[in-house]
């Protein structure tokens, strides 16, 4: 069972080369963020007739994220549905080939000087209150998503330049290992202990080109699927080319049947 989780950065800008990548690549599960849309330009007609069905939270022009499989979801959630008044589409849920598939879009944050930090870090505390309520640690689950910071400074090329930022910054990673602490584990990182791997770089400044990445997109699961993972993958050729998003689609392969 091959897990993606891909930040598209607008399916429309990226439509063509989204379903030249799903007809190419075959994937089992794949989880979508930064859709830019709320709906209508969605490929679901193209990916039905792939095989696929597809759930999405969309929201127009900003965030929005998606759930597509080989068979159809259960259960679907989108949004907390906390009491907070958040009406931003970053988070959908449902289960599928008897997993529970979570796909969130992590606000940035924009600086720590901003009202957008603080949304962050809550964001964060309300997903691990959602987890609380919400899953169990026992079933086989992916969360899966653009989390918008990197865990540990081997995650970023350069982390004295990006110590004091939104992606790297202390109270980031505490608030993410929050949900990891929950019983999640890091399956890229558990397949490549030591390797020093990036599935963000920023368009500007030849960061791609100069390898000037962070590592902020993950496939994290459940014990009892995680110690099915025999293979973790960033796809770096689909970050090349005409008008790719600024991150790569990861993957993580399960020996689990689907």
């Amino acid at each position: 069972m091959r897990v993606v989780s891909w930040n598209i950065n607008s399916i429309n800008a990226r439509y063509d080369r989204f379903l030249n990548w799903m007809e190419e690549h075959q994937p089992d599960i794949v989880c979508l963020q930064e859709l830019k849309t709320e709906g209508d330009a969605f490929p679901h007609d193209e990916l039905a007739q792939m095989g696929y069905w597809a759930e999405i939270h969309g929201q127009k022009s900003y965030n929005g994220v998606a759930i597509i499989a080989r068979a159809p979801f259960s259960d679907v959630q989108r949004n907390m549905n906390d009491g907070v008044d958040d009406d931003q589409a970053r988070l959908i849920s449902g289960r599928v080939h008897g997993v529970h598939v979570i796909c969130v879009y992590v606000p940035n944050g924009h600086n720590r000087e901003s009202d957008k930090w603080p949304y962050k870090l809550e964001w964060y505390a309300r997903l691990r209150r959602w987890l609380d309520a919400h899953c169990d640690a026992q079933e086989p689950t992916v969360l899966c998503g653009d989390f918008n910071i990197a865990p540990e400074d081997r995650d970023v090329h350069d982390p004295a330049d990006w110590a004091d930022g939104v992606l790297c910054h202390p109270q980031g990673r505490a608030a993410l290992q929050s949900i990891v602490d929950w019983g999640f584990v890091d399956t890229w990182r558990a397949l490549h202990p030591d390797a020093e791997q990036y599935t963000w770089w920023d368009y500007r400044a030849m960061g791609f080109q100069k390898n000037n990445g962070l590592r902020i997109d993950m496939v994290y699961a459940t014990e009892t699927l995680a110690e099915m993972a025999d293979e973790a993958h960033v796809d770096l050729d689909e970050r090349r080319g005409d008008r790719p998003s600024d991150h790569a689609p990861i993957w993580t392969d399960f020996d689990w049947p689907c």
